[in-house]
């Protein structure tokens, strides 16, 4: 007997299909089942670190937390980061295998497909449930030919498909109409049912297009999710676009984080607007500044040419008139490599940008070299311990006299004992490698308190609980949405009805 299976699938990217997955993770979860999710394939910038120092795509972290399970990198064995318009780096199994453009990763993907076809088994072998998830739409007929990531995932899986459409496109109907009837009678066989998704408002007013679409497809709609306001990480640099662009004025701490053509672990941030005092919102342009108490340079998948843009958008000058102004400044990762005085990539291992100056905002240099960094660590600063992972391609040389940030105490469960980052001279300046150092409350307290006391305003105690416990409160709430308003019932008799027996 092996695990039973069901898939979301979606219109397009961004439908909401991750979080379908963690909700029903959740409850199969809550009814003490053995439940792991699976995509065998994504394309997101924004990735994790797991335990053993392997990398994968965040929506299966947070679907393995849902689950109640820790991370594990067969949940997603293929991950593609998009570093150019046209190339991705392509990491298989946790480990980067090299780039490619499309054209050569569309080429090379047959050669995957034993890999992810054993994987998948070695789950279903130790597992109740296995859910599955697509990538962007099943209906991308000029790729079909060679997909395993949805239909073709499908077919591996011997799955069950639910379509997840987003009503708040718009169009709505239409998208569900055309996916379905673009596929072979054989994938839209296997779509059991439909669920809308980011619904508002009057919900009776769409019982007629419900009930046509079913008359259409033949495939039943099992329901209507709402608009959420359950704040889980996203993974698709989609969700930018509904993030805050406008402080929020009841709040006394106003931070920017800077919108890099290609931003990576912007979930980094998220933490952030746990804090009571805080008001996180995010500058696609320089004039969407303002005069913020802190600007946060993010991570990048393409540090130089992100530098690159900071200088031709006149952020970088924005940025450094803040600076002179007493406005902190923070760097994570690529945005760490930034705040310093020059970037020498003579390899070209990020991109054909040999040597940049950086923003001089740090007394550093960045040196790429061929080998990635992918570590979950442990650190010190000052006498707290903080922990993160790390993400990266670059070595940063300090200038002599230049503060380090923190030591690194502890990486993939080994002993270590090196420095991380650095402060700037007037200690208004941090960087750091450590993505997530923000997801540590009691240091983030202190820090937010030194830029209240800058202000003049008082300190806050540390009013925030553990990020653990706030995750676990959101995917509960997600699963109680979605069982008031998908028929789980449902679900549950496709995914009896579709079990194997061997």
């Amino acid at each position: 007997m092996t695990a039973k299976s069901i898939m979301f699938q979606g219109t397009a990217s961004d439908s909401g299909k991750s979080w379908m997955v963690a909700a029903l993770c959740r409850f199969l979860a809550d009814r003490n089942e053995r439940v792991v999710p699976f995509k065998s394939q994504n394309m997101a910038l924004n990735s994790y670190i797991t335990a053993d120092g392997q990398e994968m795509g965040r929506a299966q972290v947070f679907q393995a937390e849902a689950a109640g399970i820790l991370p594990d990198v067969r949940m997603n064995p293929i991950l593609l980061k998009p570093s150019t318009d046209s190339d991705s780096q392509v990491i298989v199994n946790g480990k980067v295998i090299g780039d490619m453009s499309a054209a050569e990763y569309q080429e090379y993907k047959p050669q995957l497909r034993g890999d992810i076809t054993d994987i998948y088994q070695s789950l279903a072998d130790e597992y109740d449930d296995v859910i599955l998830e697509g990538a962007g739409s099943p209906a991308e007929i000029n790729l079909n030919d060679r997909d395993m990531v949805n239909m073709g995932m499908a077919d591996i899986a011997d799955s069950p498909v639910i379509l997840v459409a987003d009503i708040d496109k718009g169009g709505v109907f239409a998208s569900i109409y055309g996916t379905i009837k673009l596929l072979p009678r054989r994938h839209q066989e296997r779509i059991k049912g439909i669920i809308i998704n980011k619904f508002r408002g009057d919900i009776s007013l769409l019982q007629s297009g419900n009930d046509m679409i079913e008359a259409l497809t033949g495939v039943p709609v099992l329901g209507v999710m709402p608009y959420s306001k359950v704040q889980i990480d996203d993974e698709d640099s989609v969700a930018l676009t509904r993030k805050n662009k406008v402080m929020d004025v009841s709040k006394d701490l106003d931070i920017v984080v800077v919108v890099l053509p290609k931003i990576s672990n912007f979930t980094d941030f998220n933490s952030l607007a746990m804090h009571p005092d805080v008001s996180v919102r995010y500058a696609t342009s320089p004039n969407e500044l303002g005069t913020p108490d802190l600007v946060i340079i993010p991570g990048s998948k393409n540090t130089n040419e992100d530098l690159a843009f900071l200088k031709e958008s006149k952020f970088d000058m924005a940025i450094k008139a803040l600076h002179s102004r007493g406005t902190f400044i923070f760097g994570v990762c690529g945005g760490y490599q930034i705040l310093g005085k020059k970037l020498i990539d003579a390899n070209e291992v990020e991109s054909d940008i040999k040597e940049q100056e950086g923003l001089g905002l740090l007394s550093t240099t960045t040196y790429y070299e061929d080998t990635k960094t992918t570590n979950q660590s442990k650190a010190m600063i000052g006498q707290q311990e903080v922990d993160g992972y790390e993400i990266h391609m670059g070595k940063t040389i300090l200038d002599e006299g230049t503060q380090p940030l923190a030591r690194i105490i502890e990486t993939n469960g080994n002993v270590a004992d090196h420095l991380d980052g650095a402060i700037s001279h007037n200690k208004k300046v941090y960087g750091t490698y450590l993505h997530g150092i923000f997801d540590n409350p009691e240091w983030t307290r202190r820090y937010l308190n030194r830029i209240r006391s800058s202000k003049g305003l008082g300190p806050l105690k540390n009013v925030v609980g553990s990020l653990k416990d706030f995750k676990e409160t959101q995917y509960d709430e997600l699963c109680k949405e979605f069982q008031e308003n998908v028929d789980v019932d449902q679900i549950l008799k496709i995914m009896d009805e579709s079990q194997k027996v061997e």
